[in-house]
């Protein structure tokens, strides 16, 4: 299983987790936030997720149900990680802020990053 950093652009925040399927796992969401955020994630254990710096510049945005809960950096804005609505023993984190992602030569290595379905998503009415 990889463990990986991540860090939002003014580095303020930084966090480590492990990704039991590498980069491998990004994906996209169409749901309206999601879509709107334009960021492919990659899947994460949320048990391994640590906050390594910046704790007090995260922010949390939620709406709807309040199952997804999405953290940004407070002076940069970069959406670094969410907890994920579908299975709360994983995460989200963003594979922009990754310290060896690139979502531009993603496909290269791994193929394109598909797309999930979050506009219909079962666990939730609100489109949380």
């Amino acid at each position: 299983m990889e463990t990986h950093t991540a860090s939002c652009h003014c580095g303020a925040v930084e966090i480590s987790a492990r990704f039991p399927n590498g980069l491998a796992s990004a994906s996209r969401c169409d749901c309206s936030f999601c879509l709107r955020r334009g960021a492919a994630a990659v899947t994460a254990t949320t048990e391994s997720l640590k906050i390594l710096r910046g704790a007090e510049n995260l922010s949390l945005y939620t709406w709807g149900t309040h199952t997804a809960q999405h953290h940004f950096c407070k002076t940069c804005g970069i959406y670094v990680y969410h907890q994920r609505r579908s299975n709360p023993a994983e995460c989200g984190v963003n594979l922009g802020c990754i310290d060896t992602g690139n979502p531009r030569t993603h496909a290269e290595i791994y193929g394109e990053i598909p797309w999930r379905d979050g506009v219909n998503h079962p666990s939730d009415t609100d489109g949380d």
